[in-house]
């Protein structure tokens, strides 16, 4: 396909040259109405900290060596990161389940 094509936006069906599977419309509404969960960040980091601090802190106290302890770092990222990735996803699906504003409704044919 040409980078210059027109090819429709997957949830108002809009024509839009960026190649982007969203036009600028519809990521704009996403990013205004993900912005009522921006809390979402606090339990990830909660339950990342968790598992830093107890694989960290924890396995050393048990006698584990430090380099295995030093994994809980990258432990606790990667559930941050993967939480993260996953309620992403889930709230996508939730903005797709809302409906459009009228004024942004394809006309009739």
């Amino acid at each position: 396909m040409a980078p210059d094509a027109l090819t429709p936006c997957a949830r108002c069906k809009a024509e839009s040259a960026s190649g982007a599977k969203w036009c600028k419309d519809c990521e704009q509404q996403f990013d205004g109405w993900s912005r009522q969960y921006a809390g979402d960040i606090v339990w990830q980091a909660l339950i990342g900290t968790l598992i830093v601090s107890g694989v960290g802190l924890g396995l050393p106290l048990l006698g584990v060596g430090k380099l295995i302890a030093a994994v809980g770092a990258f432990a606790g990222f990667g559930t941050i990161v993967g939480l993260h990735t996953m309620t992403r996803r889930r709230r996508r699906q939730q903005f797709l389940a809302t409906s459009l504003p009228r004024a942004y409704l394809p006309q009739p044919k």
